[in-house]
């Protein structure tokens, strides 16, 4: 016998080594486990605009807008073509996201933040 069950037995009055039925266990030995739940489900109940995932890290472009659909903007490359040593940044803006590409690939998918409320007058 487990350690455990040791421990559930002791905890319901019963002796170890004893036969018992299930009429001599008093109903306070019943253990009900708890409901499973995922953290993640519970957050994107509360946040229903936010995407259930994000693009991953070396997602290419054609990839990201077939899952996800056309980006509301798309930014131009930062720097310009040709610029030495500094690989082109693109940006894509979606309604609740904000996806970085270097050259064609994910290197960031960032969630936009609540915009502050304007508590002036």
């Amino acid at each position: 016998m487990t350690r455990a069950g040791l421990s559930l037995l002791v905890l319901a009055g019963l002796t170890p080594g004893i036969a018992v039925s299930a009429a001599d266990v008093p109903a306070a030995a019943t253990v009900a486990a708890p409901a499973a739940t995922s953290a993640p489900a519970a957050a994107a109940e509360e946040t229903s605009t936010a995407p259930a995932t994000l693009p991953t890290r070396g997602m290419d472009m054609a990839n990201v807008e077939h899952i996800y659909g056309a980006p509301l903007q798309k930014l131009p490359p930062v720097p310009e073509k040709g610029t030495p040593k500094h690989p082109p940044i693109t940006r894509w803006v979606y309604p609740t996201f904000v996806v970085y590409f270097e050259y064609n690939h994910v290197v960031h998918a960032v969630i936009k933040a609540h915009p502050f409320k304007n508590n002036d007058g």
